[in-house]
């Protein structure tokens, strides 16, 4: 099912950045011990009594801010500034199931909230004989009694009701989040989708769409050498040595500091959904740039989401190349991606279709070691042989004892191991069992998770 989307949308400078971390926090708390993961602040997941939702940072909407002068009045240059207002607010109101509309108890009214509470107001649509999506009126700031007295003030916008909190100390947010989540869709069971969902993921112009244009052998999307020019994640079906696929094409993702307010930012969050939504991520690179930090950057989102991969190193055509220069590329992906070293490398020209004819049959090999399942009896042969030929750790005394385990689950494989105390048992340690599974299974493309459970000896 898919989660519901929160927008948050202001002026700079009234700590949409501040009540975005309060949110996020506890999800944003959860330790992984897999390096390279760290996933992109624009977009995090949030819970509250027990709802999961994603919230978005849109950035800051300044009427001073005008072409690099400072302009206090939205008579001068207002055209282009109210331009930019309504492109960011008409794609939150698109894309979200709520909007919070963050405001300034110490600075009162402006006319920036008041330009914004109009636009927000004016790209809602009545559904159910209710405006949607609903606009929540957050004035932040307001930590004292005076100053939740001054918000009384931003009744004048026109919103049903205000809610005065302070992201910083967290006063009221619980009240705020209670009619947040009330307002969320009924969340319905989706017909299940049986198709294997291939997303095509990496940064702008990379050639995700000309990829998919060559694996359908049709232009079914528009190709474009400018950076951005896919702006949703486009769904498309077709069928594969009788196996039904869907591809997903999808926006490409910068870095944080690269993606630009308004229409690039949901772009990204599209691609993000994208990745969460398949089964396998289809990772291109482009072979003229070399594997960059922002690559890094989406194989560990990948890898957040627990989902297969196959790193595609597109533009080989545009190599020149001696007898060793594959073995070159190799090596930096391996190196550079060596928290996903099970990952297989494909090297192809989406232009030329020199190798694109292993990409299909390459994920759906990786979607089939995916749903792997190994029998009991013989994970507990390749633990033992594995214990056999280095012993558990030990810690203050104590050795890591593993008594019993079995796989739980496919679709990420993921294996219990009963032992005496989880705390014993290191990273590095997980690593190594990891490997002997590996050795036996590849699991080739698929990350595997080892779970420890405690139990008496």
């Amino acid at each position: 099912m898919r989660k519901p989307i929160v927008a948050l949308v202001g002026r700079p400078n009234v700590g949409k950045s501040t009540l975005f971390n309060r949110l996020a926090e506890e999800r944003l708390a959860v330790v992984d011990d897999i390096p390279g993961t760290t996933r992109d602040r624009l977009v995090a997941e949030a819970e509250w009594t027990g709802i999961v939702f994603d919230i978005v940072d849109t950035g800051g909407i300044d009427p001073s801010d005008y072409s690099g002068k400072n302009r206090q009045s939205l008579s001068v240059g207002s055209a282009e500034f109210i331009q930019q207002i309504r492109q960011q607010a008409e794609i939150a109101i698109q894309e979200a199931d709520a909007v919070l509309f963050i405001t300034d108890a110490d600075s009162g009214v402006t006319p920036a909230d008041r330009e914004v509470a109009q636009i927000l107001r004016r790209y809602q649509t009545e559904k159910d004989g209710k405006l949607w999506p609903p606009i929540f009126l957050v004035v932040n700031k307001a930590d004292s009694e005076a100053r939740r007295l001054q918000a009384l003030q931003f009744y004048e916008l026109g919103m049903d009701e205000i809610y005065p909190i302070s992201a910083v100390h967290g006063t009221g947010t619980g009240d705020l989040l209670d009619a947040l989540v009330a307002s969320f869709p009924a969340q319905t069971e989706e017909t299940e989708d049986e198709t294997v969902k291939i997303a095509i993921v990496g940064k702008p112009n990379v050639g995700k769409s000309s990829l998919l244009n060559y694996l359908l052998g049709e232009e079914r999307v528009i190709v474009s050498p400018i950076a951005g020019t896919t702006r949703d994640a486009i769904d498309t079906s077709l069928e594969y040595e009788g196996i039904k696929i869907t591809l997903i094409d999808t926006a490409g993702i910068r870095r944080r500091g690269k993606v630009e307010p308004g229409v690039e930012k949901y772009s990204v969050l599209r691609a993000m959904q994208a990745i969460e939504r398949s089964d396998v991520a289809l990772l291109l690179i482009d072979a003229t740039a070399g594997i960059t930090a922002q690559d890094t950057h989406i194989a560990g989102y990948i890898l957040d989401n627990w989902k297969s991969t196959v790193v595609i190193v597109n533009k080989w055509d545009a190599i020149v190349k001696d007898t060793h220069t594959m073995n070159e590329h190799t090596a930096q992906v391996r190196r550079e991606l060596n928290f996903m070293d099970y990952v297989p490398i494909l090297f192809i020209s989406a232009l030329t279709g020199q190798r694109v004819e292993q990409v299909l049959p390459m994920a759906l090999r990786v979607q089939e070691e995916r749903l792997l399942r190994i029998s009991t009896s013989q994970l507990n042969q390749i633990i033992q042989r594995a214990q056999d030929i280095h012993p558990a750790p030990s810690h203050a005394g104590r050795q890591l004892k593993i008594y019993y385990a079995t796989q739980v689950r496919s679709d990420p494989p993921t294996f219990l191991l009963h032992v005496n105390d989880p705390q014993l048992g290191h990273f590095t340690y997980r690593r190594f069992l990891e490997n002997r599974i590996r050795e036996a299974h590849p699991f080739l493309g698929t990350p595997i998770r080892i779970v420890m459970r405690p139990r008496r000896e």
